[in-house]
């Protein structure tokens, strides 16, 4: 395992970050820029976490299947994450979904610094998204009511050009290309492929996996 790897990290988000350059490529047809625009008043707060922790020689990160009967982004792959509530920073919240979501406590893992925000405009969501990193795998208690189904994703899978993939999907009525990641019969795409481009992007300059 790559040590440094953590540490690197850490210097590369405190420098310029891939952001739109890394993202673009992994945002939906028929988006036209607007995750990379500026937010309207109305949009709420919130905040997902990535998730990094060594398994054998590699580094992985857990996403979750959102059930069906959630309000928001039924039936997606997702980062954990929500709003933030009244009194709290982004990283608070990201981690206290990660809580409440997987079981993992706050104690236990170590925040490297925040990604690029992104505006979700379907669910009128300013999200900032936070980089951080367990040094053992995670005990996971799911909670039922918020994933169906936990993915632990390797890192070195998302970086291989081999598992991704364009898939057509049909919003409203309209028909376009979704770019994303593939993981067994999932796609991963939207919101989620792209905050994953990035960590794609910055873990190469880290030279790690």
């Amino acid at each position: 395992m790559n040590l440094p790897f953590p540490a690197r990290l850490t210097e590369l988000l405190a420098g310029p970050l891939p952001g739109w350059r890394a993202q673009t490529e992994f945002q939906p047809e028929l988006s036209y820029g607007r995750h990379f625009g500026p937010p309207p008043a109305t949009a709420r707060s919130a905040a997902v976490v990535v998730l990094l922790y060594p398994q054998g020689e590699h580094w992985y990160l857990p996403l979750t299947l959102r059930p069906e009967t959630l309000t928001d982004h039924p039936g997606q792959i997702s980062l954990p994450g929500g709003s933030v509530q009244l009194g709290e920073q982004g990283q608070d919240a990201a981690l206290r979904e990660l809580n409440e979501e997987l079981g993992v406590v706050a104690d236990s893992v170590r925040l490297l610094g925040e990604l690029s925000p992104l505006y979700v405009f379907n669910s009128n969501y300013h999200v900032s998204v936070w980089l951080a990193v367990a040094l053992t795998r995670p005990r996971w208690r799911p909670h039922a009511a918020e994933v169906a189904e936990l993915f632990e994703i390797p890192l070195a899978h998302l970086m291989n050009p081999a598992n991704r993939a364009v898939q057509e999907r049909t919003r409203y009525g309209v028909c376009g290309k979704c770019p994303g990641f593939l993981w067994g019969k999932h796609h991963i795409w939207g919101f989620t492929s792209m905050v994953l481009a990035e960590v794609v992007s910055l873990a190469r300059r880290a030279g790690g996996a």
